[in-house]
């Protein structure tokens, strides 16, 4: 058996006393809800009748009470659709989170491919721009055994030059001994 509580209110002017199971302070609020609600008829219309205003106070606080609950089975409904839908949910999180560890994984081997990579364009830039200076020296020598070879050329050409009068004067100086060995052989004669 339990205990009941006794509460005394005041409704349209009138005292009650209520009996039940709620706390003092929860039926003193309802009375006054009540109360409030009674008021608020009479004070829309004042020929109508203590009776009539708590009759209209009631069917507003039935339409209220309908709609609340109307709310209340539709959030109901809202709020069970993602309970049923949870260990889907948590199915397609736990994918989600294997496809991130994946991606994760990728995403640091890509890294350090990016840090070799790096490594190696620096080491082939470094390789490159010892080539430039090789390349740099090879052209310098290059340019020296032109400028060698030119003067070179510009010598034998000269020493042709040179070769070709040597001959003429032998030549002529053969020419001229030759001479000379006829006018000799001619005068022996």
């Amino acid at each position: 058996m339990t205990d009941k509580i006794k509460t005394n209110v005041t409704i349209d002017g009138r005292n009650f006393t209520v009996i039940g199971d709620g706390s003092e302070e929860y039926v003193k609020m309802l009375a006054s809800f009540v109360d409030g609600k009674i008021k608020e008829m009479t004070n829309k219309n004042d020929k109508l009748s203590s009776s009539m205003a708590a009759t209209l106070a009631a069917l507003n606080i039935a339409d209220e009470l309908f709609k609340s609950n109307k709310e209340l089975e539709s959030l109901k409904a809202e709020a069970k659709a993602p309970l049923e839908n949870y260990s889907s949910i948590l199915e397609q999180l736990e994918v989600e989170k294997n496809k991130n560890e994946e991606l994760t994984i990728k995403c640091n081997t890509l890294k350090d491919e990016i840090i070799e990579a790096k490594r190696q364009y620096e080491l082939l830039m470094k390789e490159n721009e010892s080539y430039k200076k090789a390349i740099e020296i090879k052209e310098r020598e290059l340019k020296e055994n032109q400028t060698m070879i030119k003067k070179l050329q510009d010598k034998i050409y000269e020493n042709q030059m040179e070769l070709i009068e040597v001959k003429k004067e032998l030549e002529e100086v053969l020419k001229t001994i030759d001479e000379e060995k006829n006018l000799f052989v001619k005068e022996e004669y």
